[in-house]
């Protein structure tokens, strides 16, 4: 069972200690800025930024990892991210936390480009499914670990942000040691978003809705918990237990999706976060209940993004999925860039309740159009149709299987 995972253990290890290191920044930093009375907009589009670093990134690292190789490019990555860590204390400012947050997101790119290039090339036929899972594991394990390091700041607000690039620095360790043989990037075609759309329209849409929910989340959850007057410890539980709900429920939803109409499956998962939505909004209240719609919230949000790949894949042959996956990434990150935006602005106009009646709302327009779809779409081909793989929603890199060498 272990035995695929061996030979990467390495960069399963690096992934899990990065994002110990940095899955709670973005909640850190939104519960600063909340503190220093910044508005929800502004917070919002800090979050944003990060989010457009990561888009940007993900098109541009290709390139310079072809260049100079895995190894050298993620410890430049993981070096100019962690003294980017340690900037957040030099001042606290919006716009400076917003370039800090571009930053980041560029470098995160790198990273994830590296780690899932390289983590692909190891994959077999066989050993692919294991090491997918492991690599899941290992990223969303150490963000939602990583979430209890909030409470550090208490005495010392810098302490946080002193570990985060502690545990950054540290995971280029194992990489730069390993004995895996660097994969060759080769350039891929992406599809237009035209094409894509045309090939399957619920896909596209699909994901970018899942990246508006998601990117409001991450940006503005902290916030809603904090209003409702709970503390540090109260918030990192919550946005673990979202994590953990959207690691658990993962493998069913998929395992349903094979057996019935996907396009049937993702709608369901939109009414469930509209559900769950609706309730976090009428029903707020620092209780049990909070953390266990937190968990239903993680499970059926964090479903979307690999159902709507599978979808989608389910109308490309195997040549096409290479190049859509590209494309469908960088629709989840254009989503994950307004969904703050916008996000935001509702909790401006009306308070607590308006990150999650936001959320509601792109649920609901979602399942709109996707009811739609079914309506009016015609069903996959069971001979075309993809088996359902869990994914991250970060590169391209793993969506797709490496071809075997002869």
């Amino acid at each position: 069972m272990f035995a695929p995972l061996v030979s990467v253990r390495t960069l399963l290890l690096a992934i899990f200690v990065i994002m110990a290191g940095s899955g709670f920044l973005s909640t850190l930093i939104a519960i600063r800025l909340e503190t220093a009375g910044s508005k929800a907009t502004t917070i919002g589009l800090v979050a944003a930024a990060y989010f457009a670093g990561l888009t940007v990134g993900s098109v541009r690292v290709p390139a310079i990892i072809a260049r100079v190789g895995h190894i050298r490019s993620f410890a430049a990555f993981v070096s100019i991210f962690s003294a980017s860590g340690l900037s957040y204390s030099i001042q606290m400012s919006a716009p400076f936390w917003g370039i800090l947050r571009f930053v980041d997101g560029f470098m995160m790119a790198g990273v994830f480009v590296c780690l899932e290039s390289w983590l692909n090339r190891q994959a077999t036929a066989k050993t692919r499914s294991a090491i997918l899972a492991a690599y899941m594991i290992a990223l969303y394990g150490g963000q939602a670990i990583g979430q209890f390091l909030l409470t550090l700041g208490s005495e010392r607000p810098s302490m946080p942000f002193v570990i985060a690039a502690i545990l950054l620095s540290l995971s280029v360790v194992p990489v730069v040691l390993t004995k895996i043989d660097q994969p060759k990037i080769e350039y891929v075609e992406p599809f237009s978003v035209r094409r894509l759309y045309s090939a399957s329209p619920l896909g596209v849409v699909g994901v970018l809705v899942t990246g508006a929910i998601l990117g409001a989340f991450y940006a503005l959850g902290a916030i809603y918990i904090q209003r409702l007057g709970m503390g540090l410890a109260e918030v990192a539980l919550f946005t673990s237990c979202v994590i953990g709900g959207g690691v658990a429920l993962q493998w069913p939803l998929g395992l349903l999706s094979d057996r019935i109409d996907r396009r049937s499956v993702i709608v369901g998962c939109l009414l469930m976060v509209l559900a769950v939505s609706a309730a976090l909004v009428l029903f707020a209240q620092p209780d049990a209940r909070l953390f266990i719609l937190g968990a239903l919230f993680g499970g059926f949000a964090f479903a979307l993004y690999p159902l709507c790949v599978a979808h989608a894949n389910d109308y490309l042959t195997e040549e096409q999925r290479v190049g859509a996956s590209s494309g469908l990434v960088l629709a989840y990150s254009a989503g994950a860039v307004v969904g703050p935006l916008i996000g935001s602005a509702g909790m401006q106009l009306i308070g607590i309740q308006g990150l999650f009646a936001t959320v509601a709302l792109f649920a609901m327009l979602g399942a709109i159009f996707g009811s739609w779809r079914v309506i009016v779409g015609r069903a996959a081909r069971v001979a075309n149709r993809q088996t359902f793989q869990p994914l991250t929603r970060t590169t391209p890199m793993m969506a797709v299987p490496e071809p075997e060498e002869d």
